[in-house]
């Protein structure tokens, strides 16, 4: 091995013992420290897919697969074919709305209702962030999963989901959606946010749930010891002012979101490791 090749990989190892040191030492300060001081090395490590709408369909292919028309109208994001009857397959040969071409996995919320019909979102913002102590894996392909309660007819833990206008319009995260000011930027927004531990086994489970979970001040639970990218997922739509609204799964209070996997799982291990286990803001670069 030639002297600049032993230089590069001794710089790549003491980059990666940097960022485990640093990431330990954030979680070990505890509440004793300053949340700001504690948070650092984590907050902002994130790389983020953008994408836009593709269609509406009441089709479910992890709750119904092969029965289409059998769910509650949903709005799709990313992959252009998702319907009931995709699979990995059929999902990596399709097209995708995300500015990313890597990112053919399919997303999904239920679509918002306003004064009685169906609002198109402006977009979708998806960001891929580390919130575990643990080095994190990328999502193996054709993995399956949902967050938050379909049926839910209270406020869910807004760790989960919310709704809100925006950081920008001052607007706290709220269980029922804000009067959202009429000033660009500041549009109404959905949040769902997927748990990061997987079993390491299950591509899905009976309730779509069990095989994840989340994690407890930067550990993943002995049962789902495999640190994977923390998902948010959130829509922005035209909406602001005051609005009879109501989700199609029910109340709005019925919030929840569908991830499939069918990244390409080279550039998938590639944004991994380089942003979340380098603890870098990639954002949309």
């Amino acid at each position: 091995m030639s002297k600049r090749a032993r230089f590069a990989v001794l710089g790549a190892v003491g980059l990666a013992a940097a960022a485990a040191i640093a990431v330990s030492a954030a979680f070990a300060a505890g509440p004793a420290s300053s949340a700001k001081k504690a948070a650092t090395p984590l907050a902002g490590v994130n790389f983020v897919s953008a994408c836009k709408f593709s269609h509406f369909l009441m089709d479910d292919p992890i709750v119904y697969p092969g029965q289409p028309g059998k769910s509650h109208d949903h709005t799709f994001v990313g992959n252009t074919s998702t319907d009931a009857s995709s699979t990995l397959a059929s999902l990596q040969a399709a097209g995708t709305t995300c500015q990313r071409p890597a990112d053919k996995a399919g997303y999904w919320m239920p679509t918002l209702i306003m004064d009685g019909q169906p609002v198109t979102p402006l977009g979708a913002t998806v960001y891929y962030r580390r919130n575990t102590r643990a080095r994190v894996h990328a999502f193996p392909a054709g993995l399956e999963m949902i967050a938050g309660d379909s049926k839910a007819t209270t406020p869910q833990d807004k760790r989960i989901t919310f709704w809100n206008c925006g950081v920008g319009s001052g607007i706290a995260p709220a269980d029922a959606p804000p009067v959202c000011p009429a000033v660009r930027g500041q549009e109404l927004r959905l949040h769902v946010n997927f748990p990061s531990c997987w079993d390491g086994k299950s591509l899905d489970s009976a309730d779509h749930k069990s095989h994840m979970a989340y994690p407890t001040a930067g550990a993943c639970p002995a049962d789902h010891p495999v640190a994977v990218p923390a998902i948010s997922l959130i829509y922005r739509y035209p909406v602001s002012g005051a609005h009879e609204l109501a989700l199609s799964s029910g109340g709005v209070y019925s919030a929840h979101a569908d991830f499939f996997n069918a990244w390409n799982e080279s550039r998938l291990t590639q944004l991994v490791n380089f942003c979340l286990n380098g603890l870098r803001h990639c954002g949309r670069l």
